[in-house]
């Protein structure tokens, strides 16, 4: 076999990335807007035979040429690409597959999470990860009743505090995941403490962090990223496909979530959410939104009147507890940096 190189490929290098285009759409893939590490491989020739990329801590969009299969390109490229994410930080990685291509991917150390339909297989690089996880998750199962809310929560509104205390109200347990994807102007250490105290009140509600595996960069890169509502709904899907084998864990039977009549991707997850749970026995209660002034109350509108100043209006969306917060000096850190943002709404 004849010596091949790899490189990263800029969004500069235009010729390359439409070879790299048509080389994935020879597997029926389509290169994502969103990666931030393209690698190529090349032949003597300067031409590609091979790609993969990065995304936060997931590896996607591989192939490699038909002209060169069998030669151990593929190997090499994820090779290359685990000691870009180590260089990085990210021990632990993520990967969506085809299912034909799953059992390549299990000999290279991967083992697979979830699979959506059996078109898309979701893995990752820890024989153990995400069992752990749902150990670790069912040390607070309960008997009685038991449903699910998860919020990014963006921060802690009175929207948030009344769907959780409607939620809470009609089970004997509500696990509240609180999403801790570092993506969102409010810190996930902020977001946090701020769900805490404010469903403090609730005897019956047991708080989790979401971790990689519930609205993440790797299950759900498109809720925090501007994509198309066939990308988004793929995701969705995924999404969904990882949470039923955790309200397996924890005997989850319904989940609630709140009416989302501005936000196109919280939108179409809750649509989906309506579609698929029932499949999996898990009921979907779509709880309305609370209003102030005649409004839904969101955590968009919120950030708005944080960043312009608004305290009269946010006295009417934050309950006390959020309140006091950014009204702390603890919270200039966290102003500052919303004051600062372009744009402060969910898409």
């Amino acid at each position: 076999m004849s010596e091949y190189t790899i490189s990263r490929v800029y969004p500069t290098d235009k010729t390359v990335l439409a070879q790299i285009d048509t080389l994935l759409s020879q597997e029926g893939i389509r290169r994502d807007g969103n990666l931030d590490y393209i690698c190529a491989m090349f032949d003597e020739e300067y031409n590609v035979i091979g790609t993969g990329s990065c995304f936060g801590n997931t590896l996607r969009c591989f192939a490699v040429s038909s002209a060169h299969q069998g030669e151990g390109l593929l190997n090499q490229i994820i090779t290359h690409l685990i000691e870009v994410q180590c260089a990085r930080g990210n021990m632990h990685l993520f990967l969506y597959t085809k299912v034909k291509s799953s059992r390549f991917f299990g000999d290279l150390g991967f083992y697979e999470i979830a699979r959506v339909e059996d078109a898309l297989v979701f893995m990752e690089n820890r024989r153990d990860g995400f069992g752990a996880y749902l150990r670790d998750l069912e040390k607070t199962r309960t008997e009685g009743k038991s449903a699910a809310l998860v919020m990014n929560a963006n921060p802690f509104t009175l929207g948030h505090q009344y769907l959780v205390e409607k939620a809470a109200a009609a089970c004997d347990t509500l696990h509240l995941f609180v999403v801790s994807e570092d993506a969102s102007l409010v810190p996930f250490a902020v977001r946090r403490k701020l769900v805490e105290a404010g469903v403090a009140h609730l005897p019956n509600v047991v708080l989790h962090d979401s971790g990689p595996y519930i609205i993440s960069n790797a299950t759900f890169p498109s809720y925090f990223l501007k994509d198309e509502a066939a990308v988004i709904d793929g995701h969705a899907r995924l999404d969904l496909a990882v949470f039923t084998k955790i309200a397996a864990a924890l005997n989850i039977t319904a989940r609630y979530v709140g009416e989302e009549p501005a936000s196109q991707v919280t939108g179409l997850y809750n649509q989906i959410m309506c579609e698929q749970l029932p499949k999996a026995g898990i009921e979907c209660v779509v709880v309305p939104r609370k209003e102030a002034n005649g409004k839904a109350i969101s955590a968009s509108t919120v950030r708005q009147c944080l960043q312009s100043g608004d305290w009269d209006a946010l006295e009417t969306l934050l309950p006390k507890t959020s309140l006091d917060y950014f009204r702390s000096p603890e919270a200039e850190p966290v102003l500052a940096r919303i004051r600062n943002a372009g744009n402060v709404v969910h898409y």
